[in-house]
């Protein structure tokens, strides 16, 4: 039972707020110290098992090197946020008469599922592209057409870019036949005695992906109505 010690380690990290990851590297030293100790062991078994554990974390983190990629490009991404990279994407759309909050979105929002559709997933979101690029773009075009945002409109369209990527890829993705959502099904339903190719599910997944594609359009157009109407009463108010 001392092994479930680790379990009273997240529990009181998590409670006193601290680092998540300290949390769970401290949880997993904990199991696995628990683990070795016997009434007979000694300090030097004690301290194999914590050499152990730290083992196992090495070895975890070098068999998948690619998740400090991950953090080099959240890395990269902080830098040219500081370095001004939202106010240049805002700068850059407000230059475009024509652009609007809705139509930056749907231009994203039709690259990210048709990009889905082809499997190229991790082209976009929400930190690589929503945060940085894609609501500064959306923000700085409002702005440009109805001077500075207040925080409800500001929010309002910050949440309309994260659902345009969220959708873009849902829709998108299943269309794409080495996916792991039809991989999944496949298997499910030949468990139960139904046989089924990846080709078929993918192709039934495209009228739903054109559906959610004029839903999502018709949203973005409500969205530039919804701006231009309660900014003008703004402004109207301000007047008065």
């Amino acid at each position: 039972m001392l092994v479930l010690l680790g379990i009273a380690v997240v529990v009181f990290g998590f409670v006193v707020r601290a680092n998540p990851l300290l949390v769970l590297m401290a949880a997993a030293i904990t199991t696995g110290l628990a683990a070795a100790w016997t009434p007979a062991a000694d300090l030097a078994v004690m301290w194999q098992a914590g050499v152990d554990t730290l083992a196992r974390f090495g070895k975890a983190f070098n068999d998948n090197r690619f998740i400090s990629l991950v953090w080099m490009v959240l890395i990269a991404i902080g830098l040219l946020e500081r370095s001004g990279l939202q106010e240049r994407a805002r700068m850059l759309i407000a230059q475009v008469p024509a652009a609007t909050s809705g139509a930056v979105l749907w231009v994203y929002f039709v690259f990210r599922q048709v990009m889905s559709a082809l499997g190229l997933t991790s082209l976009g979101g929400h930190a690589q592209m929503v945060r940085p690029l894609v609501a500064p773009m959306a923000e700085g075009a409002a702005e440009a057409k109805h001077g500075p945002l207040p925080d409800r409109e500001r929010y309002l369209i910050r949440s309309h870019a994260a659902a345009a990527d969220n959708i873009g890829l849902f829709f998108g993705e299943d269309i794409f036949i080495a996916i792991g959502s039809i991989l999944l099904m496949v298997g499910y339903l030949e468990t139960n005695g139904i046989s089924v190719t990846p080709l078929s599910l993918s192709v039934w997944a495209i009228p739903t992906a054109l559906v959610a594609l004029a839903i999502h359009s018709l949203r973005l157009w409500l969205l530039n109505r919804q701006l231009a109407r309660s900014l003008a009463g703004l402004k109207a108010e301000g007047g008065e």
